[in-house]
């Protein structure tokens, strides 16, 4: 795949995405996000991969936000504006239920429509310098690549409206905090520390990894009794894997599994 505001590499079972604008601090402009819908169909493609990992090119950002000139362009105009959400949020939700853990390794600014990628994905790490936020009412719009309803599914919704709300900037730490990254990192540290957390999941079951992914999130719409039959009904299919006998047989024999997927 040949992209000019992308990358992406496939290293045995990680494949890495990095958006390449660092001129512009990797904004997301309607190309980029194009490109990335395409890089991800074709990495939803590669039975091979197991883990996905996004970052941004350049030391200043992860992404930085949306292209606010085309926004601009789209000011007075609902219809216009409503389609450029929507066409943001079928692309991220594509990364969220390709089916393989992906981690956004946040290296600097993760700014509005930056942020709404990072939440997109299944983890997040970052450096201890990066800065997160939704500016976006303080350009008098609000997220649109579906900031309000991940970012209050993953932090709580007091977490989402002081973000929200107020626009500004939080730290790494506080971000770590309040549950919006998983892990954080001093900038020398942050590819080989992603890389160890990407690595051990690559390692796991990839079936049961799926599986897991699946139950954590259909589960957030259930009771909790409805939820826990569901996650017996994907135990059930677990068990039935080659996986599952490899798992165990490996674990009694005291060796490492290894995993086929099948």
């Amino acid at each position: 795949m040949s992209f000019q505001n992308i990358s992406v590499s496939v290293d045995g079972a990680l494949a890495t995405v990095t958006i390449e604008r660092p001129a512009q601090l990797n904004a997301l402009n309607h190309q980029t996000v194009s490109e990335l819908e395409c890089a991800l169909d074709g990495l939803a493609a590669e039975d091979g991969v197991r883990c996905l990992l996004l970052t941004g090119g350049g030391e200043k950002a992860f992404v930085a936000g949306a292209d606010i000139g085309e926004l601009r362009d789209a000011a007075g105009d609902a219809e216009a504006a409503h389609d450029l959400a929507s066409y943001g949020q079928e692309v991220f939700a594509k990364l969220e239920s390709i089916g393989r853990p992906s981690v956004a390794m946040i290296n600097g600014f993760a700014l509005g429509g930056g942020l709404e990628l990072a939440l997109a994905c299944t983890l997040r790490t970052a450096s201890s310098t990066a800065r997160l936020g939704l500016p976006e009412v303080s350009l008098g719009i609000i997220p649109g690549y579906g900031g309000t309803q991940r970012l209050s599914r993953i932090a709580g919704p007091a977490v989402a409206r002081e973000w929200v709300l107020t626009g500004d900037m939080f730290s790494a730490e506080e971000a770590h905090r309040v549950g919006v990254v998983n892990r954080v990192f001093e900038p020398d540290q942050l590819l080989e520390g992603t890389l160890k957390m990407v690595k051990s999941i690559s390692s796991r079951g990839p079936i049961a990894v799926q599986l897991g992914m699946d139950a954590i999130a259909r589960g957030q719409d259930m009771s909790l009794c409805e939820g826990q039959a569901m996650e017996a009904d994907m135990f059930g299919k677990a068990s039935t894997t080659e996986d599952m006998r490899e798992g165990m047989t490996a674990f009694l024999e005291k060796r490492p599994p290894e995993f086929t997927g099948r």
